[in-house]
Protein backbone atom coordinates (compact mmCIF):
# COMPACT_ATOMS: atom_id res chain seq x y z
CA UNK A 1 0.00 0.00 0.00
CA UNK A 2 1.19 3.52 -0.82
CA UNK A 3 1.95 5.42 2.41
CA UNK A 4 -0.03 8.43 1.15
CA UNK A 5 -3.15 6.19 1.25
CA UNK A 6 -2.74 5.50 4.97
CA UNK A 7 -5.30 7.21 7.21
CA UNK A 8 -4.02 8.50 10.58
CA UNK A 9 -6.16 9.60 13.51
CA UNK A 10 -5.44 13.00 15.08
CA UNK A 11 -5.94 13.73 18.80
CA UNK A 12 -9.23 15.48 17.92
CA UNK A 13 -10.50 12.24 16.38
CA UNK A 14 -10.24 13.66 12.85
CA UNK A 15 -9.01 11.26 10.15
CA UNK A 16 -6.37 12.60 7.72
CA UNK A 17 -3.94 11.14 5.19
CA UNK A 18 -0.39 10.48 6.39
CA UNK A 19 2.13 13.06 5.16
CA UNK A 20 5.77 12.06 5.05
CA UNK A 21 6.76 15.67 4.38
CA UNK A 22 4.98 16.95 7.51
CA UNK A 23 6.80 14.37 9.61
CA UNK A 24 10.11 15.26 7.91
CA UNK A 25 9.55 18.97 8.66
CA UNK A 26 8.83 18.33 12.36
CA UNK A 27 11.92 16.10 12.64
CA UNK A 28 14.09 18.76 10.95
CA UNK A 29 12.91 21.35 13.49
CA UNK A 30 14.51 19.20 16.19
CA UNK A 31 17.92 20.10 14.71
CA UNK A 32 18.76 16.48 13.87
CA UNK A 33 21.12 15.92 10.96
CA UNK A 34 19.74 14.76 7.60
CA UNK A 35 20.94 11.15 8.00
CA UNK A 36 19.24 10.86 11.42
CA UNK A 37 16.00 12.33 10.03
CA UNK A 38 16.10 9.77 7.18
CA UNK A 39 16.76 6.88 9.60
CA UNK A 40 13.76 7.88 11.74
CA UNK A 41 11.53 8.33 8.66
CA UNK A 42 12.48 4.88 7.35
CA UNK A 43 11.70 3.17 10.65
CA UNK A 44 8.41 5.02 11.21
CA UNK A 45 7.34 4.32 7.60
CA UNK A 46 7.96 0.58 8.08
CA UNK A 47 5.63 0.54 11.12
CA UNK A 48 2.68 2.47 9.66
CA UNK A 49 -0.75 0.85 9.46
CA UNK A 50 -4.31 1.99 8.67
CA UNK A 51 -5.81 3.98 11.55
CA UNK A 52 -2.53 4.58 13.43
CA UNK A 53 -2.80 7.56 15.78
CA UNK A 54 -0.62 10.66 15.53
CA UNK A 55 0.32 9.91 19.17
CA UNK A 56 1.79 6.51 18.21
CA UNK A 57 3.76 8.06 15.33
CA UNK A 58 5.02 10.80 17.66
CA UNK A 59 6.05 8.30 20.40
CA UNK A 60 8.01 6.18 17.91
CA UNK A 61 9.81 9.16 16.36
CA UNK A 62 10.52 10.62 19.81
CA UNK A 63 12.06 7.36 21.08
CA UNK A 64 14.28 7.09 17.99
CA UNK A 65 15.50 10.70 18.31
CA UNK A 66 16.17 10.22 22.03
CA UNK A 67 18.46 7.27 21.19
CA UNK A 68 20.66 9.70 19.22
CA UNK A 69 20.78 12.84 21.38
CA UNK A 70 18.37 13.89 24.11
CA UNK A 71 18.19 17.52 22.98
CA UNK A 72 16.92 16.45 19.52
CA UNK A 73 14.08 14.67 21.30
CA UNK A 74 13.54 17.70 23.55
CA UNK A 75 12.99 20.02 20.59
CA UNK A 76 10.78 17.45 18.89
CA UNK A 77 8.52 17.20 21.95
CA UNK A 78 7.92 20.96 22.12
CA UNK A 79 4.17 20.79 21.46
CA UNK A 80 3.67 18.13 24.14
CA UNK A 81 5.89 20.11 26.52
CA UNK A 82 3.57 23.13 26.27
CA UNK A 83 0.65 20.92 27.37
CA UNK A 84 2.78 19.79 30.32
CA UNK A 85 2.86 23.37 31.63
CA UNK A 86 -0.60 22.59 33.10
CA UNK A 87 -2.81 21.59 34.82
CA UNK A 88 -3.44 25.29 35.64
CA UNK A 89 -2.89 28.04 33.08
CA UNK A 90 -0.54 30.06 35.30
CA UNK A 91 2.79 28.59 34.08
CA UNK A 92 1.58 29.18 30.51
CA UNK A 93 0.93 32.85 31.35
CA UNK A 94 4.47 33.11 32.74
CA UNK A 95 5.78 31.40 29.62
CA UNK A 96 3.96 33.84 27.28
CA UNK A 97 5.24 36.73 29.43
CA UNK A 98 8.81 35.41 29.09
CA UNK A 99 8.55 35.15 25.28
CA UNK A 100 7.38 38.78 25.15
CA UNK A 101 10.14 39.89 27.53
CA UNK A 102 12.78 38.40 25.23
CA UNK A 103 11.08 40.20 22.33
CA UNK A 104 11.67 43.59 23.98
CA UNK A 105 8.49 44.05 26.03
CA UNK A 106 8.22 44.95 29.72
CA UNK A 107 5.59 42.66 31.23
CA UNK A 108 3.38 42.28 34.30
CA UNK A 109 1.30 39.20 35.17
CA UNK A 110 -2.13 38.90 36.80
CA UNK A 111 -2.90 42.59 37.29
CA UNK A 112 -6.40 43.97 37.96
CA UNK A 113 -7.50 46.70 35.53
CA UNK A 114 -10.65 48.76 35.98
CA UNK A 115 -12.98 48.83 33.01
CA UNK A 116 -15.79 51.28 32.35
CA UNK A 117 -18.31 48.76 33.75
CA UNK A 118 -16.38 46.21 35.85
CA UNK A 119 -12.81 45.34 36.88
CA UNK A 120 -10.87 42.62 35.06
CA UNK A 121 -7.91 40.42 35.98
CA UNK A 122 -5.57 40.55 32.99
CA UNK A 123 -3.17 37.65 32.37
CA UNK A 124 -0.31 39.73 30.91
CA UNK A 125 0.19 43.48 30.42
CA UNK A 126 3.00 44.23 27.95
CA UNK A 127 4.64 47.60 27.24
CA UNK A 128 6.88 48.50 24.31
CA UNK A 129 7.64 51.83 22.59
CA UNK A 130 5.25 53.65 24.99
CA UNK A 131 2.35 51.45 23.84
CA UNK A 132 0.42 49.03 26.04
CA UNK A 133 -0.99 45.64 25.05
CA UNK A 134 -3.24 43.44 27.20
CA UNK A 135 -3.01 39.69 26.67
CA UNK A 136 -5.35 36.86 27.59
CA UNK A 137 -3.83 33.37 27.65
CA UNK A 138 -6.10 30.41 26.91
CA UNK A 139 -4.41 27.20 28.02
CA UNK A 140 -5.85 23.80 27.10
CA UNK A 141 -4.46 20.72 28.84
CA UNK A 142 -6.06 18.33 26.32
CA UNK A 143 -4.88 17.98 22.75
CA UNK A 144 -7.68 18.35 20.24
CA UNK A 145 -9.41 21.19 22.14
CA UNK A 146 -9.34 24.33 20.00
CA UNK A 147 -10.31 27.94 20.76
CA UNK A 148 -13.74 28.58 19.28
CA UNK A 149 -15.34 31.95 18.45
CA UNK A 150 -16.67 32.40 22.02
CA UNK A 151 -13.12 33.09 23.27
CA UNK A 152 -12.29 36.14 21.05
CA UNK A 153 -15.90 37.39 21.49
CA UNK A 154 -15.44 37.36 25.27
CA UNK A 155 -11.89 38.79 25.19
CA UNK A 156 -12.89 41.58 22.81
CA UNK A 157 -15.71 42.71 25.13
CA UNK A 158 -13.27 42.79 28.08
CA UNK A 159 -10.71 44.70 26.01
CA UNK A 160 -13.31 47.29 24.93
CA UNK A 161 -14.47 47.79 28.53
CA UNK A 162 -10.87 48.31 29.75
CA UNK A 163 -10.05 50.61 26.82
CA UNK A 164 -13.10 52.84 27.44
CA UNK A 165 -11.90 53.50 30.99
CA UNK A 166 -8.19 53.66 29.99
CA UNK A 167 -8.77 56.55 27.60
CA UNK A 168 -10.43 58.56 30.36
CA UNK A 169 -7.68 58.00 32.93
CA UNK A 170 -4.42 57.67 31.03
CA UNK A 171 -2.25 60.16 29.22
CA UNK A 172 -2.03 60.03 25.46
CA UNK A 173 1.64 59.03 25.60
CA UNK A 174 0.68 55.72 27.26
CA UNK A 175 -2.01 54.42 24.86
CA UNK A 176 -3.67 51.01 25.10
CA UNK A 177 -3.27 49.91 21.49
CA UNK A 178 -4.19 46.24 21.23
CA UNK A 179 -5.75 43.18 22.81
CA UNK A 180 -4.20 39.75 22.24
CA UNK A 181 -5.49 36.21 22.60
CA UNK A 182 -2.75 33.57 22.97
CA UNK A 183 -3.48 29.84 23.04
CA UNK A 184 -1.33 26.72 23.13
CA UNK A 185 -3.72 24.98 20.71
CA UNK A 186 -5.36 26.33 17.53
CA UNK A 187 -8.17 28.74 16.68
CA UNK A 188 -11.24 27.55 14.81
CA UNK A 189 -12.01 29.17 11.44
CA UNK A 190 -14.77 31.41 12.84
CA UNK A 191 -12.57 32.42 15.81
CA UNK A 192 -9.89 33.59 13.33
CA UNK A 193 -12.46 35.41 11.21
CA UNK A 194 -13.98 37.23 14.19
CA UNK A 195 -10.65 38.02 15.87
CA UNK A 196 -9.16 39.46 12.68
CA UNK A 197 -12.34 41.40 11.89
CA UNK A 198 -12.53 43.11 15.31
CA UNK A 199 -8.79 43.88 15.48
CA UNK A 200 -7.60 41.42 18.12
CA UNK A 201 -4.12 39.95 17.65
CA UNK A 202 -4.35 36.15 17.63
CA UNK A 203 -1.38 33.93 18.46
CA UNK A 204 -1.61 30.14 18.53
CA UNK A 205 0.65 27.13 18.10
CA UNK A 206 0.93 27.70 14.33
CA UNK A 207 -0.76 31.07 13.73
CA UNK A 208 0.17 33.59 12.32
CA UNK A 209 1.90 31.60 9.58
CA UNK A 210 5.65 31.37 10.28
CA UNK A 211 5.22 33.54 13.39
CA UNK A 212 3.18 31.24 15.65
CA UNK A 213 4.25 30.11 19.12
CA UNK A 214 6.38 27.24 17.79
CA UNK A 215 8.23 29.60 15.40
CA UNK A 216 8.90 32.21 18.11
CA UNK A 217 10.14 29.57 20.55
CA UNK A 218 12.55 28.06 18.00
CA UNK A 219 13.73 31.49 16.80
CA UNK A 220 14.44 32.82 20.30
CA UNK A 221 15.54 29.52 21.87
CA UNK A 222 12.90 30.00 24.60
CA UNK A 223 12.06 26.39 25.40
CA UNK A 224 9.88 25.60 28.42
CA UNK A 225 11.49 23.55 31.17
CA UNK A 226 9.02 20.77 30.36
CA UNK A 227 10.86 19.90 27.10
CA UNK A 228 13.69 18.29 29.10
CA UNK A 229 13.90 14.53 28.61
CA UNK A 230 16.22 14.19 31.62
CA UNK A 231 14.18 15.92 34.35
CA UNK A 232 11.45 13.89 36.04
CA UNK A 233 7.83 15.05 36.22
CA UNK A 234 8.26 15.80 39.94
CA UNK A 235 11.38 17.88 39.28
CA UNK A 236 9.64 19.85 36.51
CA UNK A 237 6.67 20.61 38.78
CA UNK A 238 9.05 21.75 41.55
CA UNK A 239 10.82 24.14 39.14
CA UNK A 240 7.52 25.48 37.77
CA UNK A 241 6.34 26.11 41.34
CA UNK A 242 9.51 28.23 41.83
CA UNK A 243 8.69 30.23 38.65
CA UNK A 244 11.45 28.56 36.63
CA UNK A 245 9.51 28.22 33.37
CA UNK A 246 12.26 28.53 30.73
CA UNK A 247 15.27 26.28 30.21
CA UNK A 248 17.53 29.34 30.12
CA UNK A 249 16.23 30.36 33.57
CA UNK A 250 17.50 27.06 34.98
CA UNK A 251 21.01 27.86 33.69
CA UNK A 252 20.94 30.99 35.91
CA UNK A 253 19.16 29.22 38.81
CA UNK A 254 20.99 25.87 38.75
CA UNK A 255 21.06 25.85 42.59
CA UNK A 256 17.48 24.49 42.37
CA UNK A 257 18.99 21.22 41.09
CA UNK A 258 20.94 21.03 44.36
CA UNK A 259 17.67 21.59 46.29
CA UNK A 260 16.25 18.62 44.38
CA UNK A 261 19.22 16.44 45.37
CA UNK A 262 20.37 15.93 41.77
CA UNK A 263 23.81 14.25 41.59
CA UNK A 264 26.73 16.13 40.03
CA UNK A 265 26.91 13.68 37.09
CA UNK A 266 23.19 14.01 36.33
CA UNK A 267 23.29 17.78 36.87
CA UNK A 268 26.02 18.06 34.23
CA UNK A 269 23.90 16.05 31.74
CA UNK A 270 20.79 18.17 32.42
CA UNK A 271 22.66 21.47 32.03
CA UNK A 272 24.38 20.16 28.88
CA UNK A 273 20.99 19.26 27.35
CA UNK A 274 19.57 22.67 28.27
CA UNK A 275 22.64 24.56 26.97
CA UNK A 276 22.24 22.86 23.59
CA UNK A 277 18.57 23.87 23.51
CA UNK A 278 19.23 27.51 24.37
CA UNK A 279 22.27 27.74 22.11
Amino acid sequence: MNISDIDIIKSSGEKVKFSLEKLRASLKRSGAEEHIVNQVLDKVRDELYQGISTKEIYNRAFALLKKNKSYFASKYKLKKAIYELGPTGFPFERFVSAILKYSGYKTEIGKILQGKCVSHEVDVIARKNSEVTIIECKFHGDQGLNCNVKIPLYINSRYRDIKDNWQKLRKKEDPLTQGWVVTNTRFTKDALEYGNCCGLYLLSWDYPLKDGLKDRIDRLGLYPITVSTLLSQREKQFLLSRSVVLCRELINDKFYLDHLGVSETRKKKILDEISHLCG
